[in-house]
């Protein structure tokens, strides 16, 4: 196997660990437009990134962590509901950053790569970065699971049993937007969500418990980014594309599993 191939199956393996668990919450909850959101107004914090001079990821995971937040102090706001301020936010961040980008001529940006994204170009410290970032998430996550399992089935119930529901909605929330601004470059802004829903979605007519649901959710990331990987070095096609499509095929299998089971 090239070297390069090597880089790419690391950290997308890496980042498919991280994204089952996460996913399976995120399904739980519905916050798979959430998701979309962060990774549409990602092309802002690109060009933050560009305006300040710094590397545009520190741009992607600042302004996606600081949506994340001011998500979750809105949804504290009954009178406009959750999909509406999601929506507002998603086009609104994609517009201004397309926008902000038109109207710097002396910056040049491959949107393509932030798009689609471009896991064959990965370093050796990317993928270091997708493993030691994705034991801190998955520790962290740790620390509010049982919350917010809780919460995923009823969240009036989960505060009187003294979870704290509301820290564990805003730590899922910023862990997802941590996620989201590190697949941007294994398979881009469009897809991003997709890691994310897909797996945690295929895992669910096989598993009997949520713990079951995360790990079958992870493992079948990880086949997807290999078998994406494997399609692309052999038909010549878009990685990013690949992993997902792998993926849905994963969840096609599942679900004709699941009914013949």
């Amino acid at each position: 196997m090239d070297e390069f191939l090597q880089r790419a199956l690391a950290a997308g393996l890496g980042l498919a660990v991280v994204a089952g668990p996460l996913g399976c919450l995120v399904v739980w909850r519905r916050m798979a437009y959430f998701g979309d959101t962060i990774a549409h107004a990602a092309l802002l914090g690109v060009v933050a990134g560009l305006l300040l001079g710094a590397d545009p990821a520190l741009g992607v995971v600042a302004l996606a962590v600081a949506a994340a937040v001011l998500l979750a102090a809105a949804e504290r706001d009954r009178r406009l509901a959750s999909d509406t301020l999601l929506g507002i936010l998603s086009h609104g961040a994609l517009a201004a950053g397309l926008v902000a980008l038109s109207l710097m001529e002396e910056v040049r940006v491959n949107l393509m790569t932030w798009l689609l994204g471009d896991i064959l170009a990965v370093t050796w410290t990317d993928a270091a970065l997708a493993w030691g970032g994705g034991a801190l998430v998955l520790a962290a996550l740790a620390l509010v699971w049982r919350a917010l399992v809780a919460a995923a089935v009823d969240e009036d119930l989960a505060a009187v049993e003294g979870h704290r529901v509301g820290l564990a909605r805003l730590v899922l929330m910023v862990l997802v937007a941590l996620l989201v601004a590190v697949a941007l470059k294994v398979v881009g802004a469009l897809l991003a969500t997709a890691l994310l829903i897909i797996p945690a979605a295929a895992a669910r007519p096989l598993a009997r418990t949520p713990e079951q649901m995360a790990l079958l959710a992870a493992a079948m990331g990880m086949v997807a980014v290999a078998a994406g990987l494997g399609a692309s070095w052999r038909f010549d096609t878009p990685s990013g594309p690949s992993i997902v499509v792998a993926a849905v095929a994963v969840f096609v299998l599942t679900r004709v599993a699941a009914r013949r089971g």
